[in-house]
């Protein structure tokens, strides 16, 4: 939005009265999402034109959202510099026509080399409106797919086609080079995937190359000479532009009923345990890895789905309840992609491979033998994506007011192995009486006394919940992350 001639003198007011970040976000357009008071600002800057009005606009955001705006920005600015953290902005739209659109991560190595050894994976969502066709395409790059939303179709072209039902839980694995196509033929609902892919040819790169197509997308037909089409198509050279050069709707089109009807023909329903095959298969149909009143956490691993061994991934469900913590825990191999579909939530993680510095703090210079945990912590909204490293300890406190759910791909899945820092199978009381006497420097049966309180395992309560128990027993409030050793 550019600024108006008439409103100059009204700006030099208000650079004397408000953040010079704000008078940025109302004249242009910036690269951060803007906080309550900019965004109150720029409605008053849209809806008035009276210079009283305006200043009396004004005056009501400054006092309503008063140190907002500066500590949105110091929010905002912390997560920026959160290496494992991407802000749902963070991907870009790929292909968007008015029937939806797809959307990429940047390459995870572009945000920190700390993300190097997940290089070759990226992350993708897909939105399609519904009655709509997705056309037909392939990518040089295995991929694992999972419905969040929605109901549709999906057909996948190899020695022979195959088509399949999709609903909310389904998880679908495409072999690089397959060519597939969607189908959203609800009437009301949004079909939303989330798609993890995995690069054939240059590390961290993927293409897709349309089998349909005119202008709009551009088919991989028109690549070749007009004598050679004529030849392996046995067409006449004239009849070509009349099938090439028709389709200019984009990747994702409003379909008809009877389209529709024709493309949802003898499709198969994934079933609940396709272990054994290619098949898709519906994640939420399992039985729940863990599972207690505060929430279930469903797992497909590749031990398990032969799908899944190819990329090496486990794809995970967390269904949190309001308030629940995942009880802080480590992964032995398993990096994991982990994207918010539902709620709001704080993760908090251990990391030792960023110093203070980094984060613009002074610390006294330690040897890497020393070492030291450097506790990131994130607020996650619907859409952003975490990354929680192998060996990394880290837990997740849902929101007050709502459910958490989350999609999870564990990269190096194979045998990977968790480790709980709390609950009911805490790895502190496996350790014999001197390993906790001589780890903790107290007696060990202060350190049995603090870990075996503990009876639940993996979700535990929300903060309430605990609240009131404690106040019973007359403990005070503690977390896990405040003991000596832990950050």
């Amino acid at each position: 939005m550019m600024i108006k001639t008439e409103h100059a003198l009204l700006l030099l007011i208000f650079s004397v009265l408000l953040s010079p970040l704000l008078l940025l976000s109302l004249a242009y357009e910036v690269p951060y999402p803007k906080t309550e008071a900019e965004r109150c600002l720029e409605r008053c800057y849209k809806a008035e034109t009276e210079f009283s009005g305006l200043l009396e606009y004004a005056d009501k955001c400054q006092r309503k959202y008063e140190g907002g705006i500066k500590e949105g920005r110091g929010g905002e600015e912390k997560q920026r510099g959160n290496p494992y953290y991407f802000h749902a902005e963070s991907l870009q739209s790929r292909f968007r026509t008015q029937e939806g659109h797809v959307r990429v991560l940047e390459r995870f190595s572009e945000k920190s080399e700390l993300l190097a050894g997940i290089d070759n994976f990226r992350l993708a969502m897909l939105e399609a409106n519904p009655n709509t066709f997705v056309v037909p395409h392939h990518c040089d790059a295995n991929s694992v797919l999972f419905v969040t939303r929605g109901k549709g179709t999906i057909s996948l072209v190899r020695q022979k086609k195959e088509s399949y039902n999709l609903v909310r839980g389904s998880v679908v694995c495409v072999p690089a080079g397959t060519t597939v196509y969607l189908v959203n033929q609800d009437n009301n609902e949004k079909l939303n995937i989330v798609k993890l892919m995995q690069s054939v040819n240059a590390p961290g790169q993927f293409k897709e190359y349309f089998a349909g197509g005119g202008t709009n997308p551009e088919p991989y037909y028109t690549v070749f000479s007009d004598d050679i089409l004529e030849r392996v198509l046995n067409t006449p050279r004239d009849e070509l532009p009349r099938l090439f050069g028709q389709q200019k709707k984009g990747m994702i089109m409003k379909a008809t009923k009877e389209q529709l009807r024709g493309l949802s023909r003898h499709v198969s329903s994934p079933g609940a345990t396709s272990h054994d095959s290619n098949a898709p298969f519906n994640l939420l149909n399992q039985r729940p890895r863990y599972s207690n009143e505060h929430g279930q956490f469903f797992e497909a691993s590749p031990e398990e789905f032969k799908q899944l061994q190819t990329m090496d991934l486990y794809v995970a469900f967390s269904d949190m309840d309001k308030g629940s913590i995942m009880a802080p825990h480590y992964n032995s191999r398993a990096t994991t992609v982990v994207v918010v579909v539902e709620g709001h939530a704080r993760i908090e993680m251990g990391c030792p491979h960023l110093s203070q510095e980094s984060q613009g703090q002074r610390r006294e210079q330690r040897t890497e033998q020393e070492g030291y945990y450097q506790k990131i912590s994130s607020h996650l909204s619907p859409g952003d994506v975490f990354i929680i490293p192998a060996g990394h300890p880290f837990t997740i406190v849902a929101s007050e007011n709502e459910k958490l759910r989350t999609v999870g791909f564990g990269i190096h899945a194979w045998n990977n192995q968790r480790s709980f820092l709390a609950g009911r199978d805490n790895i502190v009381q496996q350790l014999e009486k001197e390993a906790k006497e001589m780890s903790f420097n107290v007696p060990a049966e202060q350190v049995e006394k603090v870990f075996s309180r503990q009876r639940e395992s993996f979700y535990l309560g929300g903060t309430q919940q605990w609240q009131r128990r404690e106040e019973g027993r007359g403990h005070p409030l503690t977390s896990i992350f405040d003991f000596p050793g832990f950050f």
